[in-house]
């Protein structure tokens, strides 16, 4: 990514973000007193992310669970008819607000707008040489791999998605992508693997890691 364009993402990160915040702030008060009235705990669920370079970072979600929801049931996995997932929580994943507050993450310079989505450390921590190409830009609210299956494509595929994301990065690309979210989010595309549990994580073999510009 050239320095020119580099800077050029960066700011319209900002610019967009900060329109994105405003035009979407009575929204985000109207789902904060819906998430504190339907069960006890936070409003915003904080989770130790990867980013940039292997920087970690604490993202932002809309809590859509019961507190504490990670040390119960399938853990850090995630089932459509998860008993973790709260009532008002159902509304949220299924119209992907869960995710709105990561805006404050693009504000503070952690993610951007569009790129790979940001994964957790465990995970990180077994990337090989091909997967940590991933790291190379920050992540993103959305991606490539979000409007090509999302979770309903294993993390091999998402992640060489990824890969050739970083390895083809243009402004008219992230534009693309930008639009294409659009649909998928009218569409609800991907929520879930298709057993209706999204996949674990494992790391990429070096055989599928072949051909990744042939996507």
């Amino acid at each position: 990514m050239r320095a020119e364009t580099h800077k050029f993402k960066l700011a319209l990160d900002q610019i967009l973000g900060w329109l994105a915040l405003l035009a979407l702030s009575p929204l985000f008060w109207l789902l904060a007193a819906l998430i504190r009235l339907d069960t006890p705990g936070p409003i915003f669920f904080r989770q130790v992310r990867i980013g940039q370079g292997g920087r970690p970072f604490v993202a932002y979600k809309f809590r859509s669970m019961v507190d504490k929801a990670v040390t119960m049931g399938l853990g850090l996995n995630v089932a459509v008819d998860d008993a973790r997932i709260t009532r008002v929580g159902k509304f949220l994943r299924y119209t992907s607000l869960d995710e709105l507050p990561q805006l404050f993450n693009v504000l503070q310079g952690d993610m951007s707008l569009v790129g790979p989505r940001p994964t957790l450390p465990y995970q990180v921590a077994a990337y090989n040489d091909f997967q940590r190409r991933r790291l190379l830009v920050k992540p993103g609210i959305t991606g490539w791999a979000q409007i090509n299956g999302r979770n309903a494509i294993p993390w091999e595929e998402r992640i060489r998605l990824d890969v050739w994301y970083v390895e083809n990065w243009s402004l008219k690309l992230d534009a693309l992508i930008l639009l294409r979210t659009i649909r998928t989010w009218a569409k609800q595309e991907g929520l879930y693997g298709p057993s209706g549990i999204n996949y674990d994580f494992r790391p990429l073999d070096a055989e599928l890691a072949e051909g990744v510009s042939n996507i």
